[in-house]
């Protein structure tokens, strides 16, 4: 795991642009013969569209971040059909779950670039987010929540304005803004890529896990272009995560609202970058959180699908935090699935 940015940044990029120039090493290098990944919609920019890119330019509108849903892995129909054998994919955790599933059986050669749980909604329930937070909610180009506890907006007119978590509209979104699949992730990090390019922990920049030979190749695929530092990790998450779960717990079924009162909001909105988790600890903090709401969601809606969804290593991160498994909630060995 390493601190990283690309030099220069790409324009258009959510970040520094690594991800899609990967992809673009990967055309350019002939290693692939195509890249399955989201470009925006011809009519929506936030709106995913997926699409196979031969061309290695062609990865430049494939930048930045969209929102809702879209069947990525249905062109792997395409890809059949064209007689590909050798391709990377740019997936968030649930698309590379099925992918993996599926690679054998299609026979096909992947490189997997994973992006962390994005914590999905569609399309026009995000639409309804930016209308909160700005009167001029098309002039909005770019969002994201970085790991200083603020959401950084930028505007066509060139502003930028960043706006502490805890000063987010939250309780005006609908408690189903985030549906049950998001809201029970287990596999926040996308274990099952090559490399996950995510931001949790590189306070700033980005933040690479490297999790085989083969991510290891498309690291090197960057060369000079790419900057990397040792990651750092900087308050304790106990507390934070411990919060987290009583405001879930109190939520009931809802978005987790911060019980505190509106003057206090912007003294903690100053604080929390200073003096909270940061670096590996926030996304310890994160991925913590993540645990917890799938135990706490799951046992409120489909509580009968708690022994079959929720696996080991989730119980291992709650378990500090005092949930456990309870009766009928443990899987009978003879229910355990192999070991891929």
């Amino acid at each position: 795991m390493v601190r990283a940015r690309l030099t220069p940044p790409r324009p258009g990029a959510q970040w520094t642009g690594i991800a899609s120039r990967i992809a673009e090493r990967l055309l350019e290098t002939g290693t692939v013969q195509a890249v399955l990944t989201m470009a925006p919609d011809p009519a929506d920019r936030w709106r995913p569209m997926p699409v196979l890119v031969t061309d290695a330019a062609d990865m430049a509108q494939c930048r930045g971040m969209r929102m809702g849903y879209a069947p990525l892995l249905a062109l792997l129909d395409t890809v059949r059909a064209k007689g590909f054998t050798r391709i990377a994919v740019v997936g968030i955790p649930c698309q590379v779950f099925a992918l993996r599933a599926l690679e054998r059986e299609l026979g096909l050669d992947v490189y997997v670039i994973g992006t962390p749980c994005s914590d999905n909604t569609t399309t026009e329930r995000f639409h309804e987010f930016l209308a909160l937070l700005s009167d001029a909610p098309d002039t909005i180009t770019y969002l994201e929540f970085c790991p200083d506890y603020h959401v950084e907006l930028r505007f066509s007119d060139g502003r930028v304005r960043r706006v502490p978590f805890l000063m987010l509209p939250l309780s005006k979104l609908a408690p189903d803004f985030f549906p049950l699949t998001c809201r029970t992730c287990v596999d926040y990090t996308n274990v099952l890529s090559d490399m996950t390019v995510g931001y949790m922990a590189g306070e700033g920049e980005q933040w690479l896990i490297v999790r085989n030979a083969r991510g290891e190749a498309l690291l090197d695929l960057l060369g000079d272009e790419l900057v990397v530092s040792p990651l750092r990790s900087k308050g304790t998450r106990k507390s934070a995560v411990a919060g987290f779960i009583g405001n879930v717990a109190r939520a009931a079924g809802g978005l987790p609202l911060r019980a505190m009162p509106n003057w206090l909001r912007p003294i903690m909105g100053w604080l929390m970058p200073r003096v909270g988790p940061r670096g590996l600890e926030f996304a310890r903090a994160r991925v913590e959180m993540k645990a917890a709401e799938t135990v706490l969601h799951l046992r409120r809606e489909k509580p009968a699908r708690v022994k079959h969804m929720i696996p080991p290593h989730v119980w291992a991160l709650v378990a500090p935090y005092g949930l456990t498994q309870a009766e009928g909630e443990t899987r009978a060995v003879a229910d355990t699935p192999p070991t891929v």
